[in-house]
Protein backbone atom coordinates (compact mmCIF):
# COMPACT_ATOMS: atom_id res chain seq x y z
CA UNK A 1 0.00 0.00 0.00
CA UNK A 2 1.00 3.64 -0.56
CA UNK A 3 2.32 4.39 3.13
CA UNK A 4 3.53 8.18 3.32
CA UNK A 5 4.08 11.26 0.94
CA UNK A 6 6.12 14.26 2.22
CA UNK A 7 5.33 17.54 1.26
CA UNK A 8 8.46 19.50 0.14
CA UNK A 9 8.85 23.14 -0.73
CA UNK A 10 9.66 24.31 -4.48
CA UNK A 11 11.98 26.52 -5.69
CA UNK A 12 10.79 26.68 -8.83
CA UNK A 13 7.81 27.71 -8.16
CA UNK A 14 8.28 31.35 -7.50
CA UNK A 15 10.48 31.86 -10.71
CA UNK A 16 7.99 29.77 -13.21
CA UNK A 17 4.96 32.29 -11.42
CA UNK A 18 7.26 35.02 -12.96
CA UNK A 19 7.46 34.48 -16.85
CA UNK A 20 6.04 36.23 -18.39
CA UNK A 21 2.85 35.04 -20.69
CA UNK A 22 3.22 31.27 -19.14
CA UNK A 23 0.66 30.02 -17.38
CA UNK A 24 0.90 29.50 -13.74
CA UNK A 25 -1.51 26.88 -12.86
CA UNK A 26 0.42 23.92 -14.71
CA UNK A 27 2.70 21.20 -13.53
CA UNK A 28 4.14 17.61 -14.41
CA UNK A 29 3.56 14.39 -12.11
CA UNK A 30 6.55 11.99 -12.69
CA UNK A 31 5.52 8.57 -11.73
CA UNK A 32 8.46 6.08 -11.37
CA UNK A 33 7.55 2.45 -12.02
CA UNK A 34 8.86 -0.20 -9.97
CA UNK A 35 8.20 -3.03 -11.73
CA UNK A 36 7.83 -3.72 -15.51
CA UNK A 37 5.86 -7.69 -15.22
CA UNK A 38 2.01 -7.66 -16.71
CA UNK A 39 0.30 -4.49 -15.81
CA UNK A 40 -3.23 -6.01 -16.40
CA UNK A 41 -3.52 -8.20 -13.70
CA UNK A 42 -3.66 -7.12 -9.76
CA UNK A 43 -0.61 -7.34 -7.81
CA UNK A 44 -0.69 -7.41 -4.66
CA UNK A 45 2.39 -6.02 -3.36
CA UNK A 46 3.53 -3.21 -0.61
CA UNK A 47 5.20 -0.26 -2.73
CA UNK A 48 7.16 2.11 -0.37
CA UNK A 49 6.64 5.54 -1.12
CA UNK A 50 9.47 7.86 -1.14
CA UNK A 51 9.51 12.06 -0.47
CA UNK A 52 7.99 14.23 -3.78
CA UNK A 53 11.13 15.94 -5.08
CA UNK A 54 12.13 18.39 -7.13
CA UNK A 55 13.05 18.17 -11.12
CA UNK A 56 12.13 18.50 -14.41
CA UNK A 57 11.14 16.12 -17.13
CA UNK A 58 13.68 13.52 -18.76
CA UNK A 59 13.96 13.03 -22.61
CA UNK A 60 13.80 9.24 -21.12
CA UNK A 61 10.14 9.96 -20.14
CA UNK A 62 7.14 9.53 -21.41
CA UNK A 63 5.40 13.12 -22.00
CA UNK A 64 2.07 13.34 -23.47
CA UNK A 65 2.71 16.54 -25.57
CA UNK A 66 6.22 15.27 -26.94
CA UNK A 67 4.99 11.85 -27.48
CA UNK A 68 1.47 10.49 -28.87
CA UNK A 69 2.13 6.57 -28.41
CA UNK A 70 0.30 6.24 -25.55
CA UNK A 71 -3.37 4.82 -26.12
CA UNK A 72 -6.08 7.24 -24.96
CA UNK A 73 -3.91 10.17 -22.84
CA UNK A 74 -2.50 11.26 -25.77
CA UNK A 75 -5.90 11.37 -27.69
CA UNK A 76 -7.29 14.09 -25.28
CA UNK A 77 -6.55 17.64 -25.71
CA UNK A 78 -6.38 18.39 -22.25
CA UNK A 79 -2.68 16.86 -21.64
CA UNK A 80 -1.22 18.87 -24.96
CA UNK A 81 0.55 21.41 -22.10
CA UNK A 82 3.83 23.00 -23.23
CA UNK A 83 6.58 21.73 -21.13
CA UNK A 84 7.81 25.02 -21.12
CA UNK A 85 5.11 25.89 -18.66
CA UNK A 86 6.50 23.15 -16.11
CA UNK A 87 6.55 24.68 -12.56
CA UNK A 88 7.73 21.70 -10.85
CA UNK A 89 7.92 18.12 -10.68
CA UNK A 90 7.18 15.60 -8.01
CA UNK A 91 8.05 11.57 -8.18
CA UNK A 92 5.91 9.11 -6.45
CA UNK A 93 7.22 5.47 -6.15
CA UNK A 94 3.98 3.43 -7.56
CA UNK A 95 2.62 0.07 -8.46
CA UNK A 96 1.91 -0.06 -11.79
CA UNK A 97 -0.30 -3.41 -11.40
CA UNK A 98 -2.70 -1.67 -8.76
CA UNK A 99 -2.85 1.35 -10.76
CA UNK A 100 -3.53 -0.49 -13.85
CA UNK A 101 -6.29 -2.78 -11.85
CA UNK A 102 -7.63 0.54 -11.39
CA UNK A 103 -7.61 2.65 -13.99
CA UNK A 104 -8.04 1.82 -17.71
CA UNK A 105 -6.15 5.26 -18.06
CA UNK A 106 -3.03 4.11 -16.22
CA UNK A 107 -3.87 0.47 -17.80
CA UNK A 108 -3.75 1.55 -21.34
CA UNK A 109 -0.69 3.70 -20.40
CA UNK A 110 1.36 0.97 -18.92
CA UNK A 111 0.11 -1.26 -22.06
CA UNK A 112 1.04 1.37 -24.82
CA UNK A 113 4.23 2.59 -22.53
CA UNK A 114 5.88 0.73 -20.08
CA UNK A 115 6.10 -2.44 -22.28
CA UNK A 116 7.77 -0.93 -25.59
CA UNK A 117 10.08 1.29 -23.66
CA UNK A 118 12.96 -0.12 -21.00
CA UNK A 119 12.60 3.01 -19.33
CA UNK A 120 10.23 3.13 -16.14
CA UNK A 121 9.65 6.43 -16.07
CA UNK A 122 6.58 7.85 -16.85
CA UNK A 123 5.39 11.91 -16.82
CA UNK A 124 2.28 13.35 -16.84
CA UNK A 125 0.84 16.52 -16.88
CA UNK A 126 -1.72 18.11 -14.69
CA UNK A 127 -2.78 21.66 -13.55
CA UNK A 128 -1.64 22.96 -9.99
CA UNK A 129 -5.10 22.91 -9.37
CA UNK A 130 -5.30 19.18 -9.67
CA UNK A 131 -2.36 18.37 -8.17
CA UNK A 132 -4.03 17.86 -4.21
CA UNK A 133 -7.46 15.62 -5.99
CA UNK A 134 -5.11 13.91 -7.73
CA UNK A 135 -2.78 12.64 -4.43
CA UNK A 136 -5.94 11.63 -2.76
CA UNK A 137 -7.00 9.83 -6.12
CA UNK A 138 -3.63 7.69 -5.85
CA UNK A 139 -4.15 7.10 -2.56
CA UNK A 140 -7.76 5.72 -2.92
CA UNK A 141 -6.62 3.76 -5.76
CA UNK A 142 -3.95 1.97 -2.97
CA UNK A 143 -6.28 2.41 0.21
CA UNK A 144 -9.70 2.78 -0.81
CA UNK A 145 -10.41 5.82 1.39
CA UNK A 146 -10.20 9.36 0.43
CA UNK A 147 -9.24 12.18 2.54
CA UNK A 148 -11.56 14.97 1.20
CA UNK A 149 -14.54 15.26 3.04
CA UNK A 150 -16.48 19.22 1.75
CA UNK A 151 -18.12 18.72 -1.44
CA UNK A 152 -15.66 21.39 -3.23
CA UNK A 153 -13.00 18.78 -2.25
CA UNK A 154 -14.40 15.18 -3.15
CA UNK A 155 -15.84 17.50 -6.30
CA UNK A 156 -12.04 17.63 -7.67
CA UNK A 157 -11.63 14.35 -6.88
CA UNK A 158 -14.49 12.84 -8.98
CA UNK A 159 -12.71 15.23 -11.55
CA UNK A 160 -9.38 13.74 -11.46
CA UNK A 161 -11.62 10.49 -11.66
CA UNK A 162 -13.00 10.66 -14.40
CA UNK A 163 -10.32 11.86 -16.19
CA UNK A 164 -7.83 8.96 -14.96
CA UNK A 165 -11.11 6.80 -15.88
CA UNK A 166 -11.02 5.56 -11.97
CA UNK A 167 -14.52 4.41 -11.94
CA UNK A 168 -14.46 2.45 -7.97
CA UNK A 169 -13.53 6.37 -6.97
CA UNK A 170 -16.34 8.20 -9.08
CA UNK A 171 -18.92 5.79 -7.11
CA UNK A 172 -17.34 6.58 -3.95
CA UNK A 173 -16.97 10.08 -4.41
CA UNK A 174 -20.67 10.07 -5.77
CA UNK A 175 -21.91 8.49 -3.00
CA UNK A 176 -20.21 10.98 -0.27
CA UNK A 177 -21.76 13.51 -2.00
CA UNK A 178 -25.08 12.48 -1.82
CA UNK A 179 -24.79 11.90 2.00
CA UNK A 180 -24.16 15.83 2.12
CA UNK A 181 -27.31 17.84 2.43
CA UNK A 182 -28.12 19.41 -1.17
CA UNK A 183 -29.02 22.80 -2.00
CA UNK A 184 -30.44 24.25 -5.31
CA UNK A 185 -26.96 25.66 -5.77
CA UNK A 186 -24.98 21.89 -5.29
CA UNK A 187 -27.47 20.23 -7.38
CA UNK A 188 -27.04 22.03 -10.29
CA UNK A 189 -22.94 22.18 -10.16
CA UNK A 190 -23.69 18.55 -10.54
CA UNK A 191 -26.13 19.02 -12.86
CA UNK A 192 -23.36 21.20 -14.49
CA UNK A 193 -20.10 18.54 -14.51
CA UNK A 194 -18.46 17.21 -17.59
CA UNK A 195 -20.74 15.33 -19.81
CA UNK A 196 -18.23 12.24 -19.11
CA UNK A 197 -19.36 12.43 -15.92
CA UNK A 198 -22.98 12.93 -16.58
CA UNK A 199 -23.27 10.36 -19.13
CA UNK A 200 -21.04 7.59 -16.54
CA UNK A 201 -23.03 5.05 -14.84
CA UNK A 202 -20.15 5.33 -11.58
CA UNK A 203 -21.69 9.28 -11.28
CA UNK A 204 -25.54 8.44 -12.57
CA UNK A 205 -26.48 7.78 -8.70
CA UNK A 206 -25.51 11.44 -8.53
CA UNK A 207 -26.96 13.28 -10.97
CA UNK A 208 -30.43 11.91 -10.29
CA UNK A 209 -30.33 12.73 -6.45
CA UNK A 210 -29.78 16.55 -8.01
CA UNK A 211 -32.62 15.83 -10.46
CA UNK A 212 -35.34 14.68 -8.37
CA UNK A 213 -33.68 17.75 -5.62
CA UNK A 214 -34.83 20.03 -8.33
CA UNK A 215 -37.72 18.31 -9.46
CA UNK A 216 -38.92 18.14 -5.62
CA UNK A 217 -38.43 21.47 -5.21
CA UNK A 218 -39.94 23.36 -7.89
CA UNK A 219 -42.79 20.67 -7.74
CA UNK A 220 -45.48 23.39 -7.91
CA UNK A 221 -43.93 25.01 -10.33
CA UNK A 222 -46.04 28.58 -10.56
CA UNK A 223 -45.94 29.01 -7.17
CA UNK A 224 -42.12 29.20 -8.14
CA UNK A 225 -42.58 30.47 -11.62
CA UNK A 226 -40.16 33.07 -10.48
CA UNK A 227 -37.09 30.87 -9.85
CA UNK A 228 -38.03 28.51 -12.46
CA UNK A 229 -37.50 31.40 -15.15
CA UNK A 230 -33.95 31.80 -13.57
CA UNK A 231 -32.80 28.54 -13.75
CA UNK A 232 -30.19 27.82 -16.10
CA UNK A 233 -30.99 24.92 -18.52
CA UNK A 234 -30.19 21.86 -16.83
CA UNK A 235 -32.04 23.11 -13.95
CA UNK A 236 -35.69 23.24 -16.21
CA UNK A 237 -34.91 19.91 -17.91
CA UNK A 238 -34.72 18.20 -14.65
CA UNK A 239 -37.85 19.83 -13.62
CA UNK A 240 -39.76 19.41 -16.50
CA UNK A 241 -38.70 15.65 -16.41
CA UNK A 242 -40.86 15.05 -13.21
CA UNK A 243 -44.63 13.47 -13.59
CA UNK A 244 -45.36 15.25 -10.45
CA UNK A 245 -45.57 18.52 -11.28
CA UNK A 246 -47.85 20.64 -9.99
CA UNK A 247 -49.17 22.62 -12.92
CA UNK A 248 -52.79 23.21 -14.64
CA UNK A 249 -52.64 21.76 -17.63
CA UNK A 250 -49.41 20.63 -19.99
CA UNK A 251 -50.58 24.29 -22.04
CA UNK A 252 -49.52 25.96 -19.24
CA UNK A 253 -46.08 24.52 -18.75
CA UNK A 254 -45.55 24.68 -22.54
CA UNK A 255 -46.27 28.45 -22.13
CA UNK A 256 -44.18 28.49 -19.60
CA UNK A 257 -41.29 26.72 -21.75
CA UNK A 258 -41.41 29.28 -24.39
CA UNK A 259 -41.30 32.41 -21.47
CA UNK A 260 -37.92 30.70 -20.01
CA UNK A 261 -36.44 29.92 -23.75
CA UNK A 262 -37.27 33.86 -24.66
CA UNK A 263 -35.42 35.09 -21.56
CA UNK A 264 -32.04 32.93 -21.88
CA UNK A 265 -32.13 32.90 -25.57
CA UNK A 266 -32.89 35.76 -27.55
CA UNK A 267 -31.71 35.41 -30.80
CA UNK A 268 -34.45 33.19 -32.57
CA UNK A 269 -31.96 30.58 -34.34
CA UNK A 270 -30.20 29.67 -31.11
CA UNK A 271 -33.90 29.48 -29.36
CA UNK A 272 -35.15 27.45 -31.78
CA UNK A 273 -32.17 24.73 -31.59
CA UNK A 274 -32.58 24.12 -27.84
CA UNK A 275 -36.40 24.16 -28.03
CA UNK A 276 -36.44 21.29 -30.37
CA UNK A 277 -33.12 19.52 -29.54
CA UNK A 278 -33.88 19.85 -25.66
CA UNK A 279 -36.36 21.38 -24.02
CA UNK A 280 -40.07 20.75 -26.27
CA UNK A 281 -38.56 16.82 -26.14
CA UNK A 282 -39.84 17.05 -22.54
CA UNK A 283 -43.14 18.79 -23.09
CA UNK A 284 -46.27 16.20 -22.93
CA UNK A 285 -48.08 17.72 -26.45
CA UNK A 286 -50.20 14.59 -26.12
CA UNK A 287 -52.07 16.30 -22.42
CA UNK A 288 -52.37 19.33 -24.15
CA UNK A 289 -55.83 20.71 -25.91
CA UNK A 290 -56.33 21.14 -29.51
CA UNK A 291 -56.70 24.57 -29.32
CA UNK A 292 -53.50 24.85 -27.80
CA UNK A 293 -51.86 21.99 -30.25
CA UNK A 294 -53.28 24.26 -33.20
CA UNK A 295 -50.92 27.10 -31.78
CA UNK A 296 -48.57 25.05 -31.88
CA UNK A 297 -48.61 24.25 -35.44
CA UNK A 298 -48.02 28.41 -36.19
CA UNK A 299 -45.62 28.53 -33.32
CA UNK A 300 -42.57 31.22 -34.90
CA UNK A 301 -40.59 29.69 -31.90
CA UNK A 302 -40.31 25.62 -33.17
CA UNK A 303 -39.22 24.55 -36.70
CA UNK A 304 -42.39 24.06 -38.65
CA UNK A 305 -41.11 20.17 -39.23
CA UNK A 306 -41.07 19.71 -35.66
CA UNK A 307 -43.97 21.35 -34.92
CA UNK A 308 -46.12 19.28 -37.35
CA UNK A 309 -44.70 15.81 -36.17
CA UNK A 310 -45.22 16.42 -32.36
CA UNK A 311 -48.87 17.75 -33.10
CA UNK A 312 -49.58 15.19 -35.46
CA UNK A 313 -48.18 12.77 -32.54
CA UNK A 314 -50.28 14.43 -30.09
CA UNK A 315 -53.32 13.68 -32.25
CA UNK A 316 -53.07 10.12 -33.32
CA UNK A 317 -52.36 9.54 -29.64
CA UNK A 318 -56.03 11.46 -28.29
CA UNK A 319 -57.82 9.02 -30.98
CA UNK A 320 -56.68 5.64 -29.73
CA UNK A 321 -58.57 3.72 -27.29
CA UNK A 322 -57.36 4.09 -23.41
CA UNK A 323 -56.02 0.82 -22.93
CA UNK A 324 -53.53 1.37 -25.96
CA UNK A 325 -52.90 4.82 -24.53
CA UNK A 326 -51.71 3.01 -21.22
CA UNK A 327 -49.82 0.52 -23.75
CA UNK A 328 -48.05 3.97 -24.99
CA UNK A 329 -47.35 5.57 -21.74
CA UNK A 330 -45.78 2.47 -20.33
CA UNK A 331 -43.74 1.23 -23.43
CA UNK A 332 -39.90 1.34 -22.93
CA UNK A 333 -38.50 3.94 -25.52
CA UNK A 334 -40.83 6.71 -24.43
CA UNK A 335 -38.98 6.50 -20.89
CA UNK A 336 -36.55 9.16 -22.57
CA UNK A 337 -38.33 12.03 -22.12
CA UNK A 338 -41.86 9.99 -20.38
CA UNK A 339 -43.85 12.34 -23.30
CA UNK A 340 -47.09 9.56 -23.58
CA UNK A 341 -46.96 10.07 -19.12
CA UNK A 342 -49.76 12.19 -17.77
CA UNK A 343 -48.42 14.57 -15.22
CA UNK A 344 -50.07 15.36 -11.98
CA UNK A 345 -52.61 18.04 -13.76
CA UNK A 346 -54.55 20.85 -11.47
CA UNK A 347 -57.09 20.52 -14.36
CA UNK A 348 -57.84 16.67 -15.56
CA UNK A 349 -57.27 16.32 -19.44
CA UNK A 350 -60.40 14.96 -21.39
CA UNK A 351 -60.93 13.62 -24.55
CA UNK A 352 -63.98 15.49 -26.58
CA UNK A 353 -66.00 14.77 -30.23
CA UNK A 354 -67.62 17.38 -31.49
CA UNK A 355 -70.48 17.35 -34.26
CA UNK A 356 -72.04 20.41 -36.12
CA UNK A 357 -75.12 18.71 -37.31
CA UNK A 358 -78.14 18.06 -36.43
CA UNK A 359 -77.28 20.16 -33.22
CA UNK A 360 -73.90 21.71 -31.51
CA UNK A 361 -73.15 18.84 -29.51
CA UNK A 362 -70.33 17.19 -27.76
CA UNK A 363 -69.32 14.18 -26.11
CA UNK A 364 -66.91 14.86 -23.09
CA UNK A 365 -64.96 12.06 -22.04
CA UNK A 366 -63.10 11.88 -18.17
CA UNK A 367 -60.99 9.09 -16.78
CA UNK A 368 -59.91 9.28 -12.79
CA UNK A 369 -58.16 7.27 -11.31
CA UNK A 370 -58.90 4.96 -7.93
CA UNK A 371 -56.41 6.70 -5.89
CA UNK A 372 -57.74 10.69 -7.17
CA UNK A 373 -61.04 9.51 -6.22
CA UNK A 374 -59.32 8.50 -2.78
CA UNK A 375 -58.06 12.20 -2.32
CA UNK A 376 -61.60 13.32 -3.00
CA UNK A 377 -62.67 12.86 0.64
CA UNK A 378 -64.61 14.16 2.92
CA UNK A 379 -64.64 17.46 0.79
CA UNK A 380 -62.60 17.48 -2.24
CA UNK A 381 -63.16 18.41 -5.98
CA UNK A 382 -61.26 17.83 -9.26
CA UNK A 383 -61.71 19.51 -12.51
CA UNK A 384 -61.45 18.97 -16.22
CA UNK A 385 -59.41 20.68 -18.72
CA UNK A 386 -61.94 23.43 -20.39
CA UNK A 387 -63.87 22.16 -23.57
CA UNK A 388 -65.45 24.59 -25.73
CA UNK A 389 -69.27 24.33 -27.60
CA UNK A 390 -70.15 26.82 -29.31
CA UNK A 391 -67.64 28.98 -28.72
CA UNK A 392 -68.48 29.15 -24.62
CA UNK A 393 -65.71 27.38 -22.74
CA UNK A 394 -67.19 24.75 -20.12
CA UNK A 395 -65.37 22.03 -17.49
CA UNK A 396 -66.82 19.43 -15.48
CA UNK A 397 -65.97 18.75 -11.35
CA UNK A 398 -65.86 16.19 -9.48
CA UNK A 399 -67.03 16.17 -6.25
CA UNK A 400 -66.81 14.34 -2.64
CA UNK A 401 -69.86 16.18 -0.94
CA UNK A 402 -72.88 15.22 1.18
CA UNK A 403 -76.33 13.77 -0.11
CA UNK A 404 -79.01 16.05 -1.15
CA UNK A 405 -80.56 15.50 2.59
CA UNK A 406 -77.19 16.03 3.99
CA UNK A 407 -76.72 12.34 5.47
CA UNK A 408 -73.94 11.01 4.01
CA UNK A 409 -70.93 11.51 1.47
CA UNK A 410 -71.43 10.37 -1.84
CA UNK A 411 -69.80 11.23 -5.15
CA UNK A 412 -70.83 13.95 -7.34
CA UNK A 413 -70.35 15.72 -11.18
CA UNK A 414 -71.03 18.84 -12.22
CA UNK A 415 -70.91 20.82 -15.68
CA UNK A 416 -69.96 24.16 -14.75
CA UNK A 417 -69.10 26.84 -18.06
CA UNK A 418 -66.41 29.43 -17.68
CA UNK A 419 -67.00 32.77 -16.75
CA UNK A 420 -65.47 34.97 -20.00
CA UNK A 421 -67.91 35.99 -22.29
CA UNK A 422 -72.06 36.98 -21.24
CA UNK A 423 -73.49 34.52 -23.42
CA UNK A 424 -76.35 32.61 -21.94
CA UNK A 425 -76.78 29.11 -22.83
CA UNK A 426 -79.56 26.22 -22.86
CA UNK A 427 -77.08 23.16 -22.78
CA UNK A 428 -78.94 19.48 -22.55
CA UNK A 429 -76.53 17.39 -20.48
CA UNK A 430 -76.45 14.01 -19.96
CA UNK A 431 -73.80 11.91 -17.11
CA UNK A 432 -73.00 8.24 -18.17
CA UNK A 433 -70.40 5.89 -16.25
CA UNK A 434 -69.04 2.41 -17.57
CA UNK A 435 -70.38 -0.16 -15.07
CA UNK A 436 -69.85 -3.67 -14.39
CA UNK A 437 -70.95 -6.76 -15.30
CA UNK A 438 -70.65 -5.26 -19.03
CA UNK A 439 -68.62 -2.35 -18.51
CA UNK A 440 -70.35 -0.24 -21.05
CA UNK A 441 -71.60 3.42 -20.16
CA UNK A 442 -74.45 3.53 -18.56
CA UNK A 443 -76.71 6.61 -18.59
CA UNK A 444 -76.97 8.29 -14.85
CA UNK A 445 -78.68 11.81 -14.85
CA UNK A 446 -79.61 14.24 -17.43
CA UNK A 447 -80.98 17.52 -17.33
CA UNK A 448 -81.47 20.99 -19.03
CA UNK A 449 -79.88 24.05 -17.92
CA UNK A 450 -79.11 27.79 -19.28
CA UNK A 451 -75.80 28.61 -18.39
CA UNK A 452 -74.40 32.07 -17.73
CA UNK A 453 -71.09 32.98 -16.82
CA UNK A 454 -69.49 31.11 -13.64
CA UNK A 455 -72.67 29.11 -13.05
CA UNK A 456 -72.30 24.77 -12.86
CA UNK A 457 -75.19 22.50 -12.25
CA UNK A 458 -74.74 18.69 -11.77
CA UNK A 459 -75.74 15.64 -9.34
CA UNK A 460 -74.77 15.71 -5.86
CA UNK A 461 -75.11 11.55 -5.88
CA UNK A 462 -74.41 10.21 -9.25
CA UNK A 463 -74.21 6.63 -8.25
CA UNK A 464 -77.06 6.75 -5.26
CA UNK A 465 -74.27 4.84 -2.81
CA UNK A 466 -72.63 5.83 -0.15
CA UNK A 467 -68.68 6.79 -0.55
CA UNK A 468 -67.56 3.83 1.29
CA UNK A 469 -70.15 1.78 -1.30
CA UNK A 470 -68.31 3.51 -4.27
CA UNK A 471 -64.93 2.89 -2.85
CA UNK A 472 -65.02 -0.65 -1.94
CA UNK A 473 -62.50 -2.36 -3.84
CA UNK A 474 -65.41 -4.83 -5.83
CA UNK A 475 -67.11 -1.38 -6.88
CA UNK A 476 -68.90 -1.64 -10.06
CA UNK A 477 -67.77 1.79 -10.94
CA UNK A 478 -63.88 1.17 -10.80
CA UNK A 479 -62.56 -0.82 -14.16
CA UNK A 480 -59.14 -2.34 -13.83
CA UNK A 481 -58.93 0.79 -11.36
CA UNK A 482 -60.36 3.42 -13.46
CA UNK A 483 -63.59 5.46 -13.61
CA UNK A 484 -64.89 6.16 -16.82
CA UNK A 485 -67.19 9.19 -17.17
CA UNK A 486 -68.65 10.86 -19.77
CA UNK A 487 -70.62 14.11 -20.38
CA UNK A 488 -72.82 14.68 -23.66
CA UNK A 489 -73.82 18.22 -23.95
CA UNK A 490 -76.49 19.55 -26.73
CA UNK A 491 -76.94 23.05 -28.31
CA UNK A 492 -81.09 23.37 -28.49
CA UNK A 493 -81.93 26.74 -30.61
Amino acid sequence: MLRKIKNVAYTLWHLAVEIVGQSEDEQALTCNIPDTEDTVAYENQDVEAVAMVEGSPTDAQLDFHQRGDAAGPSSDSSWSIDCSTVLRVKSVHISSAILAAKSLFFHELFLNGIKESVQRDVTIQIHASEEEALMDLLNFMYSNNLSASRATALLDVLLAADKFKVASCMRYCSKLLRNIPMTCESALLYLDLPSSILMAEAAQPLTDAAKKFLSVRYRDIYKFQEEVLRLPLAGVEAVLSSDYLQAASEDTIYDLVLKWAHTHYPKLEERKEVLAKQLAQLIRFPYMTCRKLKKVLNCSDLHPEFASKVVLEALFFKAETPHRQHALAVDVPNAVNRRFVERAYKYRPVKVVDFELPHQQCLVYLDLKREECAQLFPTGRVYSQAFHLGGQGFFLSAHCNMDQQGTYRCFGLFLGMQEKGSASFAVDYEFAARSKPTEGYVNKYKGNYTFTGGKAVGYRNLFSVHWEAFMEDDSNYFINGILHLRAELTIRQ
